[in-house]
C-alpha cells in the first residue's frame, strides 16, 4: 500500500505489533468508524496479520437494527470473514438506556469471543470520540479522571478490548471507504440532537473557529490522562503504607489515611469499593463527598454494597450483609463475584447445598466465631455452605467442616487495579 492508505493502515495495525494476537475479534456496526477498521484489519489479515472475526451486537431497539446487521453480515461474506450477531433482550425500560446498552454490548461481546478462544476485540472509537466525551464530561463538570483520554485497552473477563484508531479522524476513515468504493451505514440517531454525544459533535463544529479542534481536544484528554495515572501512582505507593487485608476486608490505617491529599484519600476509597463489589464504576460526586464527610464525622456509612466502618485507629471497608444477602449460588459458582468455596475431597453428595452468606440467622451456628478476629459486620457477608436452614459451614467463622473459601481477587489484584489506570 503506498500513500494515505498505506499511512493510515500503518497506524491502524501498528496497535497490535508486535505480538497481536493469533485470533482478533472486530465489532461492527456497519457505520463508517467500524467498517473502516474492519477492511483496515482484513487487508492485515491478507498480509499475515491476526485471523479477523466480525461481531454485531442488535440491540433490539430499533426496527432497522436486525436489517442492518444482515447487511455486515453479507459484507463479511463477501470478504470471506466470519460473522455473528448477538442480541440484547434485556432492556425493560427502567434506568439510563445508553449505560446499560453498552454495558450489555460488551458483556455479549466479551461472552462471544471467551467461547470462540479470541482473546482480543478491536472497537472503531476515533480521534472524534475522544473529543466528543471529553466535552460531554466536561459539561458535567468532570475532574481529572472524567477528562482523561478513553483507554486504548481493557479488560473484561478473559478478554481484552482495544481502541487502535484513537489517533485516526473519521474523516480519514470516510475517505478511505470511498477509495474502496465502500457505502456505510448511517444511523438515524446521530442526527438526533436529543443525545448528548450528538450535540457535542455539533458543537465541535463551532469550536473550530477558536482552533479548537477534535485532535486538540484529544491531546488535552491525553494530557490529562498523564495526569491521572501519576494520581495513582501516589495511592498506590499510600495503599502500601496504610492498607492491610483481612478475610476479604480493607483495612486503612487512619493515621496513615489522615496525611494523604484529598485527591489521594478520595481514589484509595473508590478503589477499595470497586475491590469488595467488583462493579464497573466507583461511586463519585456527592456519593463520595457525602462519605470523606461521614469518615471525617467518624460515623459508618454504606455505599455501593459495601459498609465503611469508621474506628479510631482504622477504617474498615467490607460487604454490606444486606447486599451479599441477595446472592444465592451452588457450591460449583462464584458466589457474591469474589468467593469460590471448595469442598472437602472426601464430599459425595452435594445436592441441597447452595452457597448464602451466613447472616444474622447463621451466626449462632458458629460457636468458634469470635476466634476468627472479624467483626459480626463481616462475618454476616461472608459465604456460608447451607443445607436448607442449616449452616453446614461458614469458614471465615471458624466452622470448618473440611470445606475452604479462597478470594479470586486477591491483594495482588488490588494492587494491580491501582496501577492499571
Amino acid at each position: 500500500m503506498t500513500g494515505k492508505t498505506g499511512l493510515l493502515h500503518n497506524r491502524v495495525t501498528g496497535f497490535f505489533l508486535p505480538a497481536s494476537p493469533e485470533m482478533l475479534g472486530v465489532a461492527v456496526s456497519g457505520g463508517s468508524d467500524s467498517l473502516a477498521l474492519l477492511h483496515i484489519l482484513r487487508d492485515w489479515q491478507e498480509e499475515g496479520g491476526s485471523k479477523i472475526y466480525a461481531v454485531t451486537v442488535d440491540h433490539g431497539l430499533r426496527s432497522e437494527a436486525a436489517e442492518e446487521a444482515e447487511q455486515v453480515a453479507q459484507l463479511c461474506s463477501g470478504l470471506g470473514i466470519p460473522h455473528q450477531t448477538l442480541k440484547w433482550q434485556g432492556w425493560d425500560g427502567q434506568g439510563n438506556l445508553s449505560d446499560r446498552a453498552r454495558r450489555a454490548r460488551y458483556r455479549l461481546m466479551a461472552d462471544w469471543a471467551e467461547a470462540q478462544g479470541i482473546s482480543h476485540i478491536a472497537i472503531g472509537h476515533t480521534t472524534d470520540d475522544q473529543a466528543e466525551t471529553f466535552l460531554m464530561r466536561l459539561a458535567r463538570e468532570a475532574g481529572v479522571d472524567g477528562l482523561s483520554a478513553m483507554a486504548e485497552s481493557w479488560r473484561q473477563g478473559a478478554v481484552t478490548f482495544c481502541r487502535p484508531m484513537l489517533n485516526v479522524t473519521r474523516k480519514e476513515l470516510r475517505e478511505d471507504l470511498q477509495a474502496r468504493d465502500v457505502q456505510w451505514i448511517d444511523d438515524p440517531s446521530n442526527e438526533d440532537d436529543t443525545y448528548q454525544r450528538v450535540r457535542a459533535r455539533q458543537a465541535m463544529g463551532h469550536l473550530a473557529d477558536l482552533g479548537i479542534t477534535a485532535r486538540g481536544l484529544s491531546t488535552v484528554a491525553k494530557h490529562m490522562a498523564e495526569v491521572r495515572q501519576t494520581l495513582y501512582w501516589y495511592v498506590f505507593l499510600a495503599a502500601r503504607e496504610c492498607v492491610r487485608f483481612q478475610a476479604g476486608d480493607i483495612i486503612i490505617d487512619r493515621k496513615g489515611y489522615r496525611a494523604l491529599r484529598p485527591e489521594v484519600a478520595r481514589r484509595l476509597l473508590q478503589m477499595a469499593l470497586k475491590w469488595i463489589n467488583g462493579t464497573d464504576y466507583a461511586p463519585r460526586g456527592r456519593a463520595m463527598d457525602l462519605l470523606l464527610e461521614s469518615i471525617r464525622g467518624g460515623t459508618d456509612m454504606t455505599l455501593q454494597g459495601c459498609l465503611i466502618r469508621v474506628g479510631q485507629e482504622q477504617l474498615r471497608v467490607s460487604r454490606e450483609a444486606d447486599a451479599a444477602a441477595e446472592t444465592k449460588t451452588e457450591i460449583s459458582d462464584i458466589w457474591d463475584g469474589r468467593w469460590r468455596v471448595i469442598a472437602p475431597e472426601n464430599a459425595m453428595d452435594l445436592k441441597g447445598l447452595e452457597i448464602r452468606s451466613l447472616g444474622e440467622s447463621g451466626l449462632p451456628f458458629c460457636p468458634d466465631r469470635r476466634d476468627s478476629g472479624l467483626p459480626a459486620t463481616s462475618l454476616r457477608a461472608s459465604p456460608a455452605v447451607w443445607q436448607g436452614q442449616e449452616v453446614l459451614a461458614a469458614p471465615l467463622a471458624g466452622l470448618h467442616n473440611g470445606w475452604q473459601v479462597e478470594l479470586i481477587r486477591d491483594e495482588d489484584h488490588f494492587f494491580s487495579m491501582l496501577l492499571s489506570h
